[in-house]
């Protein structure tokens, strides 16, 4: 598809000579860095690769002295116009993480879920940005824009994140990861089955990625490539959970914790049963968000200060969370069904003598009140193991239930990966499909052309005098005769895209087609819409 004449010359002028100055001053922003994958992926990361364009050489040739100047801007001018309308739009994810990125940063480059259509406004008025989707959670910040140029997409994005965070482009550059297409589609299906968080297969990062597609909808912006990539990485997450289960089992002290816990507590009494968490350190704070994470919905924390427990509270909504102080451990704990303690204490907190006073616990809870100590030294002497009514769990009881269900995690993510990989060639055949969508369009206009044409000087001939029914009829009958021609055509054309053999074929006839009406003359859909981006510049 090549640019007109006057447009390649004139219209993109504007475009061609700010790229030209910004140019020599990027390659240091595009410069890839690589997202480390969790060893239990078993991934092979693929590199992205960084080298100087035709435009780039065209630019450095301009610089390089000035009797070559007005060459070396047509060489760019040529090789641009014909870079933009000849290479696809391509999905690209500029992204930082936990896996990546210092929570100091990413927090002032947290963008809000209010603030997300603006934030998509403001990356579509870039000049080579199409699409684009945000997801900003607290363990990562990932951009999704369909680029109608990837290393000037990438250079225009990390200039806006820069701007609106504060945080030098150098230092960006340091820290974020950039995939294209297919790694870029690899990589969010990832996210949504729950293989890139930092407790494989959890379930929140699922419902954050339903909340963009959510938040996206009537967005300007928020267009079919990355909708479509959005919707499918929902489908991917859910297929994940489904067929592997990945989300059940421990991977951590924390959630062996939990999950011990549970599955010592009779079933019906997972909602109602009292719980009770000595310790708001880092252990303490996994232990909570277990239990929410398994629908606990009310605890009591016990801390020697209650910041940490309101920081706690702040970050996770929704749950009733009450503090006590450490001199009222043991009046909650008569109250309590089921004790977790992580605390750095070097002495026990519980002793028989404390214990064997307490209140016995309901039979609805199993008639047992659950102790599960993970503190290194223990928290809960062994002596209160003699107390009838009184059940113990330390850090060693958990060791084997940890790696029980690393291993069968290990297993399931592995199992996973062949799910997503499936899929990924699904939503690639469903994207290269949208490829004859202008072909279709532009046959159909040029088919309309051609009746308009032939209809009027049909009805010329006619005469003034043939009445609205007559000129209906013809009309009709136009019509009737160019949408059986192009019928057969258009069968051609159109895939569901997930037969690989047909998506091809499809390809194949689209082409012929192009070639055979001279469709490739029409003005491309990008050159259009690069001419777009050079008229809204200019205003």
């Amino acid at each position: 598809m090549a640019v007109s004449t006057s447009f390649a010359g004139a219209k993109l002028e504007a475009l061609l000579l700010k790229a030209s100055a910004s140019s020599s001053s990027s390659s240091s922003s595009s410069t890839a860095s690589y997202l480390p994958r969790p060893i239990w992926t078993r991934r092979v990361q693929r590199g992205v690769r960084c080298e100087v364009t035709a435009s780039d050489a065209a630019v450095q040739a301009a610089q390089s002295g000035s009797s070559s100047n007005v060459s070396a801007l047509e060489q760019l001018k040529t090789s641009a116009a014909d870079r933009y309308t000849k290479e696809r739009s391509s999905i690209v994810v500029i992204g930082l993480s936990i896996h990546t990125t210092p929570v100091e940063m990413r927090e002032k480059l947290a963008i809000p879920e209010a603030e997300w259509p603006r934030a998509i406004g403001e990356l579509c008025g870039l000049n080579h940005i199409e699409e684009a989707a945000v997801l900003s959670t607290c363990n990562r910040m990932e951009i999704y824009v369909v680029a109608l140029s990837q290393h000037r997409g990438v250079k225009e994005v990390t200039e806006w994140m820069s701007k609106t965070s504060g945080v030098p482009v150098s230092e960006l550059c340091e820290h974020r990861f950039l995939l294209y297409n297919g790694d870029a589609t690899q990589h969010l299906f990832e996210v949504s089955a729950g293989l890139d968080s930092l407790v494989l297969g959890e379930g929140q990062i699922l419902a954050q990625v339903k909340q963009v597609v959510k938040v996206g909808q009537g967005v300007v912006g928020f267009g079919r490539n990355i909708s479509g990539l959005f919707k499918h990485a929902i489908t991917v997450g859910k297929r994940v959970r489904t067929e592997t289960n990945i989300a059940a089992g421990a991977v951590s002290v924390s959630s062996a914790a939990v999950e011990l816990a549970l599955m010592k507590l009779p079933e019906p009494s997972h909602a109602t049963a009292r719980m009770l968490v000595i310790g708001a350190g880092k252990m303490g704070k996994l232990v909570i968000k277990h239990l929410v994470s398994k629908g606990c919905t009310k605890m009591v924390v016990v801390n020697r200060s209650e910041e940490r427990v309101a920081a706690i509270r702040e970050e996770l909504k929704g749950v009733e969370i009450i503090y006590k102080p450490l001199t009222e451990m043991l009046t909650c704990a008569a109250e309590a069904d089921v004790i977790f303690t992580s605390t750095a204490s070097e002495t026990p907190l519980f002793f028989k003598e404390d214990v064997k006073d307490l209140p016995a616990v309901g039979s609805e809870t199993g008639g047992l009140r659950l102790f599960v100590d993970i503190s290194v030294p223990r928290n809960v002497g062994s002596c209160v193991t003699d107390v009838d009514g009184a059940k113990v769990y330390n850090v060693d009881d958990l060791k084997e239930v940890v790696a029980a269900n690393k291993e069968d995690r290990i297993r399931k993510a592995m199992e996973a990966q062949s799910i997503i990989t499936e899929e990924s060639k699904q939503f690639e055949a469903w994207r290269d499909s949208l490829e004859t969508v202008p072909t279709i369009k532009k046959l159909r206009a040029y088919a309309e052309r051609i009746r308009v044409a032939e209809l009027d000087k049909c009805l010329s001939k006619m005469g003034d005098d043939i009445s609205k029914k007559t000129r209906r009829a013809v009309d009709d009958l136009s019509r009737g005769i160019v949408n059986k021609l192009l019928h057969g055509p258009m069968q051609h054309l159109r895939c569901d895209g997930s037969d690989s053999r047909t998506l091809s074929e499809t390809l194949e006839n689209m082409h012929a087609l192009n070639r055979m009406f001279s469709l490739e003359t029409e003005i491309s859909v990008l050159e259009q819409k690069i001419r777009a981006k050079v008229e809204q510049a200019q205003k």
